[in-house]
């Protein structure tokens, strides 16, 4: 009986946008940052990836699907990750001979995702989260989110920040080893849950540079990112930490757009330069700047922010629904794939601002779909299997 069991546990994980962008490597095969970072957890009700990790005496080898499609499960980002989630498993079993060796047994992981993978999306941060987390429960492990978070990010940088709901850090660390290097909340979902996004899904096709070259790239030719790691981050997150302590949408707002045009400055700054945003990325800027005039007390109420691709994030409260994304309903019309949803079926279109009639057309082109989403919470158990 026993060599035949299946062990299983299914978890779905969010969607992390950062806010201060992470971009840069010190340690590249323990994906330790240059930099710290932080960043929005989105609601998983809109984003996520669900994932189903399984074992048994009975499976006679490993395997990793995603969105039906077999993976390579030998890379050495996903066996580190492996690695270290065992090694913590096989204390368990020395402690307790009784307790089942999962640790021995091959895993069946199979994830899928409800939005667009390796488009600027953070793809890559759910699925190793996911990945991780699920593990973790399938193992029984006690581990806190911040000691998973030292695993996960050995699979993708951003991944640790998923582990966590709401408004959440990652410490670059300065240990050789990464042990420093982890996650940590600066204010659960329920501090600030009026936060909430709109994202211009400008492209949905894989990245002509990934994250991964593309930041190295940028280490070792960009003259402006030193002046970013060592200057103009570490004051921006203590600035940033304070504005969600503190509920102030105005500064989160400048600081996210100020941070977002420092980043794709680095990548244009990089040799070769590396274009992420494109015409329909440079017209949502455009429109998000003429909300943020027309703001009745001259403070910013919408935020926009790109990360290694052309999609627009852009950050609002509740409160201020109908006058961010009621203008882009405006723009792109009803029809547009995200509007029919209960979220978007909410949203007030209001008329095009005067002005700004030629961008609307580039975005309209461009834009193939939009998510409306809000803050949200970290990484669910969930009985449904995907296997």
């Amino acid at each position: 009986m026993a060599e035949t069991e299946i062990y299983r546990a299914s978890t779905f994980a969010p969607v992390n946008i950062a806010v201060i962008k992470y971009w840069g490597k010190r340690d590249t095969k323990l994906n330790l940052p240059t930099n710290s970072s932080l960043s929005v957890t989105l609601s998983q009700d809109d984003l996520r990836t669900h994932t189903t990790a399984s074992c048994s005496a009975s499976f006679t080898s490993e395997t990793l699907t995603l969105n039906d499609s077999p993976q390579d499960i030998s890379g050495a980002r996903t066996q580190a990750c492996l690695r270290e989630l065992r090694s913590l498993r096989q204390q368990i079993e020395t402690a307790d001979p009784s307790a089942p060796k999962l640790s021995t047994m091959n895993l069946k992981i199979i994830s899928q995702n409800n939005f667009p993978t390796a488009a600027g999306l953070a793809s890559s941060a759910a699925g190793f989260a996911a990945l991780v987390r699920s593990i973790a429960n399938l193992y029984a492990l006690p581990s806190t989110p911040t000691e998973l978070s030292q695993i996960a990010r050995q699979g993708s940088g951003s991944a640790c920040r998923s582990l966590f709901g709401g408004y959440v850090a990652w410490n670059q660390g300065t240990q050789p080893d990464g042990r420093d290097s982890v996650a940590y909340s600066v204010a659960e979902q329920s501090h600030w849950p009026e936060m909430r996004a709109l994202i211009l899904v400008a492209s949905a096709e894989k990245k002509d540079v990934s994250s991964t070259s593309g930041m190295q790239a940028t280490v070792t030719t960009s003259s402006l990112f030193q002046h970013r790691v060592e200057n103009v981050v570490p004051e921006r997150m203590e600035a940033m930490e304070r504005a969600v302590r503190e509920r102030d949408f105005s500064g989160f707002a400048d600081l996210t757009m100020k941070d977002s045009n420092n980043f794709h400055a680095t990548c244009l700054d990089t040799s070769p330069p590396i274009l992420y945003l494109n015409d329909t990325s440079r017209a949502a800027i455009r429109i998000c700047n003429a909300i943020n005039s027309s703001a009745e007390d001259g403070k910013p109420i919408c935020a926009y922010t790109f990360d290694a691709g052309p999609n627009a994030v852009i950050y609002y409260l509740a409160e201020h629904t109908d006058a961010v994304a009621g203008v882009f309903k405006g723009i792109l019309g009803e029809g547009l794939e995200g509007w029919d949803g209960s979220k978007g079926r909410e949203v007030k279109a209001r008329i095009v601002p005067e002005g700004l009639e030629n961008v609307g057309e580039v975005l309209r082109k461009g834009v193939g779909r939009v998510i409306l989403t809000s803050v949200g919470d970290g990484p669910r158990g969930v009985e449904e299997h995907l296997c």
